[in-house]
Formats: structure tokens, sequence, C-alpha cells
């Protein structure tokens, strides 16, 4: 059976009802088309659900396009969507100013419809490609879980909302018993196998969209954990353990189980400007250490005031 491909959502901006029936009736076969007449209209459509593009009118009553381009491009959320500007405006100095604020293009009206399509699609494609990017260099080669970058990158937001917000946050780390003697049991094709396994199961236990499995680096794995607290994390912690131990992968050359198994060390702490993500991911580290020490397959947990 042959995939559909979702259409790319346009959001088209004009105070004019004319130009939004125009532009409305050239796009609506190819994209998901939405439609603002006013600045802040447009921001609110935005902030619900961004679209794969914008087509910005310029001259509007309450907020012109420049001031609309500044506040999406001021934002980390938004800052890549790509704008066109749509205007009676023609001067150089006008699609400087334009290009200058990070809008992508600049059509002057009236426009000619081959010409909005056109340029549409070409921007449009450019931004599939640059989102498939970008999603490959956050991913995992091996597993296709978040890899280290993502991981630093997740992290980061996640503290600066609990500071901003004062709600815990917790992460586990988790590494694979006896991972090298697994290898030279059984080979390295065996081993890339039994990681995917490992990722698989440790993604597969988060239920929230927020939260996140990364591959840490090695046989290594973290999970952040956003509004949540030690017993939670501990929680989640040991059904992770159970899971794992529950696929029934043979070790033989494991000194813990003869199945394969993990250990975790979880870390908790309402986070302040005064400390930074690095100390958490070093709480985590720290347990788990003491519950390798403790003779692994086991989760141990420490909370931070």
């Amino acid at each position: 059976m042959e995939m559909q491909t979702i259409p790319a959502t346009v959001l088209i901006v004009d105070d004019a009802p004319s130009n939004l029936a125009i532009l409305t009736e050239t796009l609506r076969a190819e994209y998901d088309v939405r439609i603002a007449s006013s600045g802040n209209e447009a921001l609110r459509l935005v902030d619900e659900n961004p679209p794969d593009l914008i087509l910005l009118d310029i001259v509007m009553p309450d907020m012109d396009g420049y001031e609309v381009c500044r506040r999406l491009k001021a934002r980390a959320a938004t800052r890549n969507i790509p704008v066109i500007f749509l205007t009676a405006k023609g001067d150089v100095a006008d699609e400087t100013m334009g290009l200058a604020l990070g809008a992508v293009d600049y059509i002057v009206k009236p426009v000619s419809v081959p010409i909005v399509q056109a340029r549409v699609r070409t921007h449009v494609e450019l931004k599939r490609r640059g989102d498939l990017l970008e999603t490959l260099s956050m991913r995992d080669g091996l597993t296709g879980i978040a890899n280290r970058r993502r991981l630093d990158d997740c992290l980061g937001r996640a503290w600066r909302q609990s500071v901003r917000s004062a709600t815990p946050l917790a992460l586990i780390m988790a590494d694979i018993d006896c991972f090298k003697a697994y290898n030279d049991t059984y080979g390295h094709l065996a081993g890339d196998e039994c990681l995917k396994a490992v990722a698989r199961t440790l993604s597969g236990a988060l239920k929230r969209p927020g939260d996140l499995a990364a591959r840490f680096g090695g046989e290594e794995f973290v999970m952040v954990l956003e509004e949540t607290d030690i017993g939670g994390a501990l929680h989640l912690a040991e059904a992770m353990r159970a899971a794992v131990e529950a696929l029934g992968l043979a070790h033989a050359g494991s000194s813990v189980a003869k199945v394969l198994t993990i250990t975790l060390g979880a870390a908790c702490t309402i986070p302040t400007t005064a400390a930074t993500p690095e100390s958490l991911l070093c709480l985590a580290d720290r347990k788990l250490y003491e519950a390798k020490l403790a003779g692994r397959n086991r989760v141990l947990g420490i909370h931070l005031p």
C-alpha cells in the first residue's frame, strides 16, 4: 500500500479579504491552508499549531509584518519557520529590511499565481529537507533513539523550564551489565542487536510526550523526566530494570544473571540558577556507580534538596 504524504501547512496573513481569498484558492490544492487577518491572530495560530511556512503581509493595522517576523525569529520554537513577505512595497530598502529580519523570500503585489506557487513549493521543500537533516542529526545511528546532542539540548531546556516553574526534574542513567563480556561471548553484531533491544525497552517505558530516552554513549542510556519526583523516578527505573530482565536475552558471560540485565541510578532535584544540568547528571552517574558496586541489576536513587 502506498503511503500518503501529509500536506505541508501554509499560514497566510493578510488584512485584505480579497488577498486571502486569492492566495487560498492558489494554494489549497497542494497545502493545508490557514488564514489570519492580523498580526496578533497570526502569532496565536502559530503558537497553537506551528505551520511549515508563512506568507506574511507587511502593512497591517494592529502589528505590521516586520514586527510579526521579529517576534517569530526571536523564539527558538518558531525561528526556523520560513517567512515569505507579501507587500506592495517593492523598493530595495524594503526588501533588504525584510530579508535582514530573517525572511526567506519577498513577493511584490499584485502577486503572480505561478510565482507564488513556485516559491512556496521551493521553500516548503527546503524546510522539509532541513527538518529531516535536523532529525537525523539528533538520532543515534544504531538504536534510533535520541543521541547525546539531543540529550544535552533536551536536558538544558527541561532544566530552564523547571527553574521557571519550580518543579522537580529527574534523570535516570542505565548501564548494561557486563556488556563487554556479552560482546566477547556472542560477537559485536549480537551486541548491536542487544543495544537496540535495550533502547526499545527503555524508550517504550516512557509514556509522556515530554520524557526522553537517549543513548549516552557505549552501553549507557539516560532518561530525562520532567515534573517527576524521586519516588516516580525510582518506580520507573525499577520497571525498566524488570522489563529488560524480562526480555530473557541469554548472557552466558554475565557475573550477575543468566540473562541480560541493567543497573540504574536515579537523581532528582528542583533546579535553580545556582546549579547546572550537569550537576544532576553527575548525581545520577554517582548512584549508578554505587548500584554497580552493590551488585548490579538494581536501582539506587537520590533526591537533592
